[in-house]
Parts: C-alpha cells; structure tokens; sequence
C-alpha cells in the first residue's frame, strides 16, 4: 500500500473514531481523491482546457436505527470535528430507518482480487490536445462533413479509501482516459445530420485510434442523410451495439433490489423464471481485467464475484446492498456503490450478454423488411410496467439489404416481451462498463408519419 493510500486510511480511522466518541453507534466513512484534466477541440482550434485536483470525504455515522451523512472537501482538523458534529446532531433528528446498518464483522470480504485497475500513465494537456485534433481532423476530412460539433479528450486517477467502525478498510487507485468526436453532415437546404463516435479506457493503451474515432463520427453522419419517415408497421428491429447496450441496461435496472422491495419493478415476480428465450445468459462480472467498472469489493465491504444475472434465459438474482437484502429477507449480493454524499445503493459492475451465432449482415440478410436503429431520443421506459416508446433513427431494411436512412420513427414495445423474442449477434465487443452484441428484437412496432 502507498503512503497516500495509507495516510487516508488513517485519516478516516481517526474521524470514525471521533464519530464514536461523539455519541455514534456505528460509523463508516469515504474519501475520494483524485485528478483529471480535459480538453475540447472545436474547428481545429482549442476551446476549453481544464484541470482539477482535489477530494472529498463522506461520513455516515448511526444512532440506534437512525442514519445521517455528510460531507466536505475540507479536510482539517477543525473541519472534520465539525462534520462529525454536524453528523450527530442529523442523526438525532432524523426518523428511524429500520433497515438501516452496517455489515456484520463476518459478512466482509476476506480478500481483495486485483482488477487492474490502475494505469501509472499520465496523460499531459499537450497529448490529449494532439488525440483530440486528430479525431476532429478525422472527422472533417470525411466526405460530405459540413461542421463539427468538436472532439473531446479526458484523463483522471483517483483513489477511493473506505473505512467503517466494523473493521473494515480498504483503499484502491482507478484511472480512466476518453476520447470522442461528433461530425455533422449536410447543410441547411437539404437537410443536416449529427453523429459521433467515443473511445474510453482503464489503460491508456487500450484507447481505439482517435483517427479511426474521428473517422467514423464523419462516415456514420453522412451514412444518415436523406432520412425518410416510414409508414407505421410491426416489423423486426434491429439495434446496432451502441443502442444495444440499453437493452441490458434495462435488464439491470429492473432487477435492481431497490426497486424490487419497493415492488416498482415489472420483473419483481419473475425470480427463478424464463425472463429471455434458452440460451440467452447475461454475466457480470466486477473484477474483470481493466474493466471500466471493475470494483475489488463492495462499498459496504462485502465480496462481489462474477456471476450470470440472466442464466439460459432464467433469471437468477436481484442487485442487493445490505438495505435492499434486509428488506426481501435476503443476503447481500456484493451490489452496494455509494459516493461521498449519499448512502450505499445497489448497483452493477461490469455486464454484458454473450454472443449469438449470426453475424449482424446474416440477420438483415434474413429480413423481408426491417429497421436497422442506431440512434435513439428520449427516455420512454416505464419501470413499473416495462413498456417501452422511444424516438429512433436508423436505416430501412428491405428483402435483406439496408436501402435508406429512416428518421422521425418511434420504436415501441413492451421489455417483457422483448427480452423473449430477442436473438444476440456474434459481435460482441467488451469495451464498455454495459456491452451487448447487435440484437434483433422481433415483432417491435414502428410509428412513422
């Protein structure tokens, strides 16, 4: 362990130490440092240019069944006293939550896997300058790019240290570096049309090109010009990767235990069943090599394993923290994420669907007629009862060949059934915290003019 990591380790005993003598039955606490620096590039000229260091510390103390947390970037002695005497005096005025609690001593993780998750490389202004003047001129040497909404380049590390008055501590470095480009094509006559492409990474290294990023935001704007509207029609959908992800996103947060004890979840009876056609698992999997959302352990000090959320098509798990546990009478899943500012709260790491057999160009070789959708507007998903409206944009799909661009179409659906009559692609690429391959979702209807 660094003497950083070992100097806020300590930092965070002596202020669980103060919250216990100032009256806490229990106590947690977490510090968050770090430093970023980020640039836009906009017209082959450099519009912002920032950098920032600094942290903050959050702390949670309990009175019995009553909880409070507080903050602050301050961390002197005088600071933190008067946090932990902010804390108290919450605590004491706040109602009784009864499923409120830290972990028990022998709930906690034994051992701390290695996620790799630390890149030593420190990406300067003048590098992230260069990456993202790349991707813009990329971008713009596109033919049929008209402007350029810029290109933006990002790098940061930080590091998360928890302590709580139950023994646990532990502390970890995490670092992250992006880049994207947006182009436009077209003009104002005939019509204009936005597109982009991103790149991100735990490691410098494993960063795509950011001429090929720049590069395709130019290609995949210009591929959507002359967009139709379409007459209104039940047909397969087809969702490109980029739009695919949602899908599962979906998937999680519907079996989020939050939602689930508060019984707002239209999987919340679904446990043990089929939720997606045989053969369909979904994995997840938090300690995965420089995963964007790799975690050694919980934020509550619980282990977390890989684990398959949807198995064969069943359902096989909800995302519990201790609160959401306690509540369905159940044990924690390793699922607590919390920042400095709030409680712990369920939440997924790294998830994705396996693959199909179908290559993407075999399953619009299939179709008769179809929509291929690669963009999508709005936020049309009710949780409650899982439908699922949403603005698309896209390409027309006819006797198995794409033949137009296709915009100002609504895609709806029901998620229940989606999820069944969904069928994965072989492209699945592991580069975001949430990946899917290309899906085909049948039977969707489609709303155009």
């Amino acid at each position: 362990m660094t003497d950083v990591s070992a100097n806020t380790l300590s930092l965070l005993e002596d202020l669980i130490a103060d919250a216990r003598r100032a009256g806490a039955d229990a106590a947690d606490a977490i510090l968050v440092d770090g430093q970023s620096v980020s640039v836009a590039w906009r017209l082959g000229k450099l519009e912002t240019l920032e950098r920032s260091e600094g942290g903050d510390i959050g702390l949670r103390v309990l009175i019995g069944k009553r909880q409070a947390i507080v903050s602050s970037g301050d961390r002197s002695r005088e600071a933190l006293s008067a946090l932990v005497e902010r804390a108290i005096a919450m605590a004491k005025a706040v109602p009784e939550d009864p499923f409120a609690g830290l972990a028990d001593p022998d709930q906690l993780a034994l051992s701390m896997p290695d996620i790799d998750g630390d890149d030593p490389t420190e990406l300067s202004a003048d590098q992230l300058i260069a990456m993202a003047a790349a991707a813009e001129d990329a971008a713009r040497s596109v033919p049929g790019v008209t402007n350029s909404e810029g290109a933006e380049a990002s790098w940061g590390r930080s590091l998360v240290s928890v302590v709580a008055s139950n023994g646990f501590a532990h502390s970890y470095w995490s670092s992250g570096s992006s880049l994207s480009a947006v182009a436009l094509a077209g003009d104002g006559d005939s019509g204009m049309e936005r597109d982009y492409d991103y790149t991100t990474a735990v490691y410098v290294e494993d960063l795509e090109e950011a001429a090929l990023i720049g590069r395709r935001a130019g290609e995949r704007a210009v591929r959507r010009l002359g967009g139709r509207r379409i007459k209104t029609c039940r047909v397969p959908v087809i969702f490109d990767p980029r739009m695919a992800r949602g899908i599962v996103g979906s998937l999680c947060g519907a079996i989020n235990g939050a939602s689930i004890a508060r019984g707002t979840s239209f999987l919340k009876d679904a446990m043990g069943t089929e939720v997606f056609a045989p053969g369909i698992s979904i994995i997840e999997d938090p300690h995965r090599a420089r995963g964007l959302r790799s975690r050694p352990v919980d934020a509550e000090g619980i282990a977390n394993s890989r684990r398959a959320l949807i198995d064969n098509g069943v359902l096989t798990t909800w995302v519990l923290d201790l609160r959401s546990a306690r509540q369905l009478g159940l044990a924690s899943t390793g699922h607590a994420a919390r920042g400095t500012s709030s409680a712990p709260s369920p939440s997924v790491s790294n998830v994705w669907m396996e693959a199909g057999s179908q290559s993407p160009e075999e399953m619009i070789r299939e179709l008769k007629e179809g929509l291929l959708v690669v963009d999508l507007f709005g936020h049309g998903v009710n949780g409650v009862t899982g439908d699922y409206s949403r603005g698309a944009a896209g390409f027309w799909i006819e006797n198995g060949e794409i033949t137009y661009a296709v915009n100002e179409v609504t895609i709806a659906g029901n998620l229940k059934e989606m999820f069944r009559s969904l069928t994965p692609a072989s492209d699945l690429d592991l580069r975001h915290g949430t990946d899917a391959p290309t899906l085909r979702i049948d039977g969707m209807t489609v709303a155009g003019g």
